[in-house]
């Protein structure tokens, strides 16, 4: 498959998951760079070859097949960002902008071959899940956006949903990181923010920072 096709069914699949906009061609358009026009064709293409359901005005849904194409260049890019930060400590923004270009170029065999370089890992750097080989992801997802964490309880920094470069510089500047521990302090419900505490530093964070970190409740 071209690497358009693979990118767009990806697209579907990552904003089905865990993105906050719906997959109507538009959306899709907009993730990609692309018209919408040229998003609703690529979409009756991608109809007619099995990969999706396409419908005028609704939102795109990936079939069995599409899901699975998907779930294997998910797992191409995810290998390559923990490959990446492991040997060369590269940053976030840096791991996920070559696996954007290492994803279509990758056979099934040497993603395997990365897998197990790496110990066949259950998540990436940003703390997103790598689907196995058969492309399922075997692990549970607990982890709950920081504008949803309870006051005065510790979390561990689980997922880094983004891939805008000064987001992650932000991060690595106040050491909020995939694995990382915090404490949430206060949540100002009235202006969207949160409070928290890390490495003994206590800083503030807006909405559109709290609504893309995940954490997990320290039991």
């Amino acid at each position: 498959m071209s690497v358009a096709i693979e990118n767009f069914v990806k697209a579907i699949y990552n904003n089905e998951n865990h993105d906050i906009t719906d997959t109507k061609p538009g959306n899709i358009a907009s993730k990609l760079g692309i018209s919408s026009a040229a998003a609703t064709d690529m979409a009756k293409k991608l109809d007619a070859k099995g990969l999706l359901n396409y419908e005028k005005y609704q939102a795109l849904r990936l079939t069995k097949k599409g899901e699975k194409m998907a779930l294997n260049v998910v797992r191409k890019h995810r290998l390559w960002e923990a490959l990446l930060h492991q040997m060369f400590d590269m940053s976030l923004h840096e791991i996920h902008r070559e696996a954007e270009l290492l994803e279509h170029e990758t056979s099934d065999f040497l993603a395997e071959k990365i897998s197990e370089y790496l110990g066949h890992p259950k998540f990436d750097p940003h703390g997103d899940p790598i689907p196995n080989a058969d492309g399922e992801i075997t692990t549970k997802d607990t982890s709950i956006a920081l504008i949803n964490a309870e006051e005065n309880t510790e979390y561990i920094v689980s997922r880094l949903m983004s891939t805008d470069k000064e987001f992650f510089e932000f991060c690595a500047l106040n050491g909020i990181k995939y694995g990382n521990k915090i404490a949430v302090k206060k949540q100002f419900q009235n202006s969207k923010m949160t409070q928290i505490t890390i490495h003994s530093n206590t800083i503030v964070l807006n909405q559109d920072f709290t609504q893309i970190i995940y954490v997990n409740e320290i039991n």
